[in-house]
């Protein structure tokens, strides 16, 4: 379908409803490459061309890059001043893209309610340590979705052994303020679920199950999604502070706290967050996660919910005019709040 390009002017911008959704704890979201060094059977790839896709049928490719580090940089500064607090970077492998060392260098200063985060994999970050320590990261995120080779093989269809991860989070540990594990429950590491929560405690790492979002990407091995009730049932055994959190946007989630250490799952039983647009949405039956996340893409795409690719709207010509960026953004988030895009 056609991208949304619509010309706006930066006069009178009622930032209301990005404001709202910056107040509920939405993220924005930053791609800086589509492509990633492993290919996890699941990968959404933040609405583009999932890795294992590309890597079954060379014809199926991303979009091409469109940004440079200075349109990243002007990006990001454009929607934090307009009121976004909580900025994620990804891919693909972020850590694979000649983009993240010059943008997270780069970051401009957020101020005490924003935070930048980086969702890795984890298999590169020893190999970038020397810069990465000097960026003004809040936290980094490790996706661990497997305990052993055998499970990341199969997972992942990577010959990268499960050591390399596991060196990259104690590095992460070394130099990072913040860091958390994030593991989605699949039958492919059901019985490594308990090894990844004890490896998490013994580290004091903060981790987060999550129960799989079956969308397009995934729905040919969607067989592969477990439920949550086995962890929560071994948690309860470790403690009993336990409570549920369904403010904000998103999936509801049950969070636990083991000696200090926050365990929290994402639980599709606890309902979503939905906005006007949804109300109508023809695809709103196969969507469990709701508006939580606005994401930009390396080609200069703004989009606010992965399964609309028609809602995607085109920033690339904006980038010389920062004011006008953050006033088609944030008309963009109104319309689609209030159900009129």
């Amino acid at each position: 379908m056609k991208e949304l390009t619509r010309p706006v002017e930066a006069d009178a911008v009622d930032s209301t409803a990005l404001q709202n959704f910056a107040a509920l704890r939405g993220q924005l979201r930053v791609s800086f490459t589509p492509r990633c060094n492993i290919a996890c059977w699941f990968c959404h790839n933040e609405g583009d061309v999932p890795p294992p896709s590309t890597k079954a049928d060379r014809s199926l490719q991303p979009r091409p890059r469109a940004l440079d580090p200075d349109d990243y940089l002007t990006l990001i500064r454009a929607l934090t001043a307009a009121g976004l607090k909580r900025v994620y970077f990804t891919g693909g492998e972020p850590l694979t893209s000649s983009m993240a060392r010059p943008v997270l260098e780069g970051l401009p200063e957020t101020g005490p309610d924003g935070s930048y985060t980086l969702i890795t994999n984890g298999t590169r970050i020893r190999a970038h340590r020397a810069w990465l320590k000097r960026t003004d990261l809040d936290k980094v995120k490790v996706s661990l979705h497997y305990f052993s080779n055998e499970s990341l093989h199969a997972i992942a269809g990577t010959s990268i052994t499960i050591d390399t991860i596991l060196d990259g989070i104690e590095v992460a540990r070394e130099i990072f303020p913040q860091v958390e594990l994030n593991t989605l429950l699949q039958q492919e590491n059901a019985h490594e679920v308990e090894r990844i929560l004890d490896f998490a405690l013994e580290r004091r790492l903060p981790v987060q199950f999550i129960e799989l979002v079956g969308t397009d990407f995934n729905e040919a091995r969607a067989s592969s999604a477990v439920s949550a009730d086995a962890i929560l049932a071994h948690l309860r055994t470790l403690t009993s502070d336990e409570h549920v959190e369904i403010a904000g946007v998103g999936q509801g989630r049950r969070v636990f706290r083991i000696d200090g250490v926050e365990i929290d799952v994402i639980h599709r039983d606890l309902g979503r967050h939905h906005v006007g647009q949804c109300g109508t949405c023809p695809l709103r039956n196969q969507c469990v996660e709701g508006f939580w996340a606005l994401r930009a893409d390396h080609n200069g795409g703004v989009q606010p919910c992965l399964l609309r690719e028609d809602l995607r709207l085109n920033v690339a010509h904006l980038l010389s005019d920062p004011d006008r960026l953050a006033a088609a953004v944030t008309r963009h988030v109104a319309s689609f709040t209030e159900g009129t895009l």
